[in-house]
């Protein structure tokens, strides 16, 4: 009969410490995941901002010489991240490619004009600047047109600011419930506990002595969901990696390294803390109140 109640317990022991160990899993890894997209969150915009494209068309009248001095002065610019240049044969070939028939024969001619494709970098690719490449570049003879998505520009900049601005507010918030949630799920394992916690007071045990073996577990445990906690984040950093390798999730080895630190000091920091002041709850409590 002992025996049938001491299994009973020590599943109910196990079952208490897997509660624990998957809740600091789970609300570690929701938060190390908020932690990489605010860390890789300018690395993101920068990616979008970087496709923005900037294209100069160019006169017929455009000598071969012309052409490769503009291109070498665009791409010796600080803020230019690359340029292409474009013929109007490679331009009708994607036209036609894109749209599936040779608009060539309707017309009897190419229409389109030689071109030149400009990427700047991140910091750049706002109006200001791109209206300033426009205005000096528009001035050459041999220069058409200068065109590029202003609209698209405008409203790219004003959505990053807008994300950036909630996902801090929503890191700040998610961050307070990880610590609530952690909170209380070892408060209930350690509310189990309590009338040993009690029992041990009474017969003289100190409350130092009675914590420890508590905290000692509790951090074990926060240990083994925060391990848990990572493995699951280094699964989804390489997928996201291998699914879209042009974000480079990869080359900041030192903040991700940081990041994964910080979630397991987290586990430890939280699970010590909540049990400290969990163990000294009862620790203070009088006995008649362990009933309530």
């Amino acid at each position: 009969m002992s025996s049938a109640y001491e299994r009973h317990q020590k599943r109910r022991l196990l079952s208490s410490y897997f509660s624990v160990v998957l809740s600091i899993a789970l609300v570690l890894f929701l938060l190390g995941i908020l932690g990489m997209l605010v860390l890789n969150a300018k690395t993101i915009s920068d990616n979008f901002k970087e496709r923005v494209v900037m294209t100069i068309y160019l006169n017929d009248s455009a000598k071969p010489v012309e052409i490769a001095q503009l291109q070498k002065s665009l791409s010796l610019s600080s803020f230019i991240k690359e340029t292409r240049y474009v013929s109007k044969d490679e331009a009708a070939e994607f036209m036609k490619g894109e749209y599936g028939d040779d608009f060539l024969d309707d017309v009897g001619y190419n229409p389109l004009q030689n071109s030149i494709e400009v990427n700047l970098k991140a910091d750049f690719v706002t109006e200001e600047k791109l209206d300033e490449i426009a205005s000096a570049t528009i001035t050459k003879s041999y220069v058409e047109d200068v065109r590029y998505d202003k609209d698209l520009v405008a409203v790219m900049n004003s959505n990053v600011r807008r994300i950036s601005f909630w996902v801090l507010v929503i890191s700040a918030v998610f961050t307070v419930i990880a610590v609530l949630l952690i909170n209380s799920s070892i408060r209930l394992a350690v509310y189990s506990k309590r009338f040993i916690i009690k029992t041990m007071q009474m017969v003289g045990a100190t409350k130092r002595f009675i914590r420890r073996p508590f905290i000692f577990r509790s951090v074990r445990l926060g240990i083994i969901g925060a391990i848990v906690a990572m493995i699951g984040m280094a699964v989804v950093l390489y997928y996201v990696d291998q699914t879209f390798p042009e974000l480079n999730l990869l080359q900041k080895p030192i903040l991700l390294g940081g990041l994964f630190i910080t979630i397991f000091l987290l586990g430890v920091l939280i699970s010590w803390i909540s049990t400290y002041f969990a163990t000294q709850r009862f620790l203070n409590l009088k006995t008649e109140r362990l009933y309530y």
